[in-house]
């Protein structure tokens, strides 16, 4: 057995890789610069955690997701293995504690988010540490091609002149050719490698409906189908609207968006991942990170901008390769609706630089003066100074930050933080003369490890339960003590944020204009109006449809979608299928078949017929796919 066998059998308790993995790992061990294309849980993080661990040193991993990251620490930690996280909103202590411990060794993942790439703190402390692989999640990211472009990835490139022989391995779950390309020139690849499992999900079923009703579709979906669900909206009202309306019609179900309390969105993602809830109706705010195996179906109750999003919202269905659906509701308004939306997103150069003019008088930043630290920021109060609707506003900030004039920095939600500042007898003898506080420092004691060593977090409502005081108290008491330098605490922060980037400029020298501004447009517009022609497609197979997006053009029809369906009925009669079951059970299913094969065998049927066969007899369970995507013959069952 290889080492790294012996890792993923440590570590995760498989005896094997799933397709592609190993190649990645292996990749990445030879010190190769490496692309890795897996498709929503084909198992990305494995890629980099294995070859890390089979390694010396630390990796270094960037992801946009804060919570992503904490849940991934958090289960490395589980294991035994040391991983820490660094992003926007931890105190200076904490961060110069994590990168001390990084550089003096032990540590063996240290995940950043893209905005802390700039820090020099960052920069020099990296130089010093052993890093023996940098992973880079949601590659995409770097790209202004892709569907999530992010200004801050491109400092990831200054990261890799520090460490120039430190291989990179990127990861992502969609991308299309000129995203591919184009991660690998942002990323410095000394050689072009990409490794690329194929998007085709062939367990899932694609349907659109054009229903004038869509609450009542969707209603009906849920009364007739089993299992757990997702429904993706637009708006946090909508959410909690469609929430309310199921709820009423004695489905369960709950909501989730960015505007709920930190503890309260994790209790909900519980609540649906242990099935206590079977319906959770959301905005894309949910999903990034999350694996339920066990989801059955996911309605997109409004369009997403582009098919990218729709690809990554609807895999969340039938992660544990069994049957599942993926609905999309469209009604002939929504392409309407949608191209509205976006002309909005796109404010003129003029409206940007008064924006961008009205942020220093706002904040009282002088024209060649630095903002010292982001400010709190609130967008109705900002809107109404600057006489502009709060959409126009956000726009602009968003076209901003594309530009690298401003960044915006959404509640991060951080947990409130304590750390013991004395211990041993000093603390004895405070507990002595100030017994108040004697049963809340035990109760901290008893209740969070290490916390004489680094900032722990801490939950005022469960303490103050303990306690049987009101979590108003138990906030004094805690800021009492922090006043008598017994704890260092820091409250919890769910406060927006603003940063201008670099010394404020005249807004009349703002490098934004008119063509930048089109330019960015048309490949928005270009990706929605993909999504719409998806969506009003009637005559080709919508799992090619999505995998030709991405480049994948040698594929046959899916089978189960709308369209195949459709198709399916007006060919494949019960007799048709019927005598092609007799002729696949006399072959040789000694070993399987893979599509081409059985198409050269059975040369009456043109490959499109035949393919929307076979998936109709693995949904009767009479074939199966193994993971060569060859077909078993599993028992004969009537048709």
């Amino acid at each position: 057995m290889t080492t790294i066998h012996k890792v993923l059998e440590t570590y995760w308790g498989y005896s094997e890789f799933r397709p592609l993995q190993q190649d990645i790992v292996e990749s990445a061990l030879a010190q190769k610069d490496t692309l890795a294309l897996l498709p929503t849980g084909g198992g990305k993080s494995i890629c980099f955690q294995v070859p890390a661990l089979a390694m010396d040193g630390i990796c270094l991993v960037v992801s946009p997701l804060i919570a992503l990251m904490k849940d991934q620490v958090a289960n490395l930690q589980s294991k035994g293995i040391a991983a820490h996280a660094i992003y926007s909103g931890l105190s200076q202590p904490d961060i110069q504690l994590i990168l001390n411990n990084c550089v003096h060794g032990g540590v063996k993942f240290l995940y950043l988010s893209p905005e802390r790439l700039a820090s020099d703190l960052l920069k020099s402390q990296i130089t010093q540490m052993n890093v023996c692989l940098l992973a880079i999640d949601e590659a995409h990211c770097i790209s202004q091609w892709g569907y999530d472009f992010r200004p801050e990835y491109r400092k990831i490139k200054e990261i890799r002149e520090l460490l120039p022989k430190v291989p990179v391995l990127a990861l992502t779950a969609s991308a299309t050719a000129a995203v591919v390309d184009d991660i690998q020139n942002q990323l410095g690849f000394k050689t072009k490698l990409a490794f690329r499992k194929s998007f085709e999900r062939s367990n899932l079923h694609y349907i659109v409906r054009y229903h004038e009703n869509k609450l009542e579709k969707m209603l009906h979906s849920f009364q007739s189908s089993k299992g757990s669900g997702l429904v993706y909206v637009r708006n946090r009202k909508l959410a909690e609207e469609i929430a309310e309306f199921l709820v009423q019609n004695k489905v369960n179900a709950s909501f989730y968006h960015a505007g709920l309390e930190a503890e309260l969105r994790q209790k909900r993602q519980d609540d649906w991942i242990e099935n206590r809830t079977r319906i959770m109706v959301c905005t894309n705010a949910f999903g990034m990170g999350i694996d339920k195996p066990d989801c059955r179906l996911v309605i997109h109750y409004q369009m997403p901008d582009c098919l990218e999003a729709y690809y990554q919202e609807a895999g969340r269905a039938g992660r544990n390769g069994e049957s599942a659906y993926c609905l999309l509701l469209y009604q002939t308004a929504d392409a309407h609706i949608m191209r509205a939306r976006l002309a909005k997103q796109f404010p003129d150069a003029e409206t940007l630089k008064k924006v961008y003019q009205s942020l220093g008088s706002y904040y009282k930043i002088a024209i060649g003066e630095a903002m010292a630290e982001p400010m709190p920021f609130n967008i109705q109060e900002f809107s109404s100074y600057v006489k502009l609707n709060a959409v126009t506003v956000f726009n602009s900030l968003k076209l901003l930050s594309l530009l690298e004039l401003v960044r915006t920095n959404e509640a991060v939600n951080q947990p409130s933080k304590v750390k013991f500042l004395i211990k041993g007898n000093e603390l004895f003898h405070f507990q002595n003369n100030q017994a108040l506080y004697s049963d809340l420092i035990q109760l901290l004691l008893r209740s969070y490890g290490g916390i004489f060593d680094y900032y722990v977090s801490v939950s005022e409502k469960q303490l103050a339960i303990q306690l049987n005081v009101s979590e108003n108290s138990l906030k004094e008491y805690l800021l009492k003590l922090h006043e008598l330098v017994v704890i260092e605490y820091t409250p919890a922060n769910n406060e927006a944020s603003l940063s201008l980037l670099g010394p404020r400029l005249d807004a009349n020298y703002l490098p934004v204009s008119s063509e930048i501004i089109r330019f960015r447009k048309k490949m928005e517009e270009d990706k929605l109006e993909a999504m719409i022609e998806y969506a009003e497609n009637k005559t080709l197979c919508r799992s090619r449809v999505l995998l030709k997006y991405f480049d994948e053009l040698n594929v046959l029809d899916c089978g189960t979608c709308d369209v195949c369906k459709e198709k399916s009925g007006k060919y494949w009669s019960d007799t048709k299928l019927k005598t092609l079951l007799q002729q696949l059970e006399k072959l040789d299913w000694s070993e399987g078949i893979s599509m081409k094969e059985l198409s050269k065998k059975l040369k009456n049927y043109r490959d499109e017929d035949l393919a929307i066969a076979c998936r109709i007899f693995l949904d009767k369970g009479i074939l199966q796919l193994n993971t060569q995507q060859e077909f078993n013959w599993v028992k004969r069952k009537e048709s």
